[in-house]
């Protein structure tokens, strides 16, 4: 059954940019923007996640906390992360596990989607783009956090 908005996000625990395991509820402290995205240094990748880190005083401002999750292996998210000069956590989900959760994961492996939780693990937005060619602009998100955050 797919997730919709009102639902409990699925908890996880998935291993960080840092090596160490990071797992959701023990994490949320306010809102979190969890963001699916197919793989480091893709183009569209690169530019969807730099937008963010070059917007993220905006997302903190709205008590948004950005985290990133991607099938790529965890060296793979500590380099791409300190390449890009990235704010916010990475997570790996090589099996596809929890992109699976969130309807994130497709035939071509993690599709693009950003959902925003609330503290206490409600779901109060989602999209799922249909093609990974598109992604969320930061207008377009720090909106719909101002509506429904």
């Amino acid at each position: 059954m797919a997730l919709e908005t009102g639902d409990k996000a699925p908890d996880f625990s998935l291993i960080a940019d840092n090596g160490k395991p990071f797992k959701l509820s023990s994490k949320v402290k306010g809102n979190v923007l969890l963001v699916f995205y197919p793989g480091d240094d893709l183009p569209v990748c690169k530019q969807q996640l730099s937008d963010y880190r070059d917007s993220y005083a905006q997302f903190n401002d709205l008590n948004v906390e950005i985290i990133g999750v991607t099938g790529d292996s965890t060296d793979a998210i500590k380099a791409f992360k300190k390449s890009n000069d990235l704010p916010f956590t990475l997570l790996s989900d090589t099996d596809g596990e929890v992109a699976n959760k969130y309807d994130s994961f497709g035939w071509f492996g993690i599709k693009r989607s950003v959902y925003l939780i609330n503290k206490d693990l409600e779901i109060k937005y989602k999209h799922i783009e249909s093609v990974s060619i598109y992604s969320r602009s930061v207008e377009e998100l720090t909106e719909m956090i101002k509506r429904k955050a």
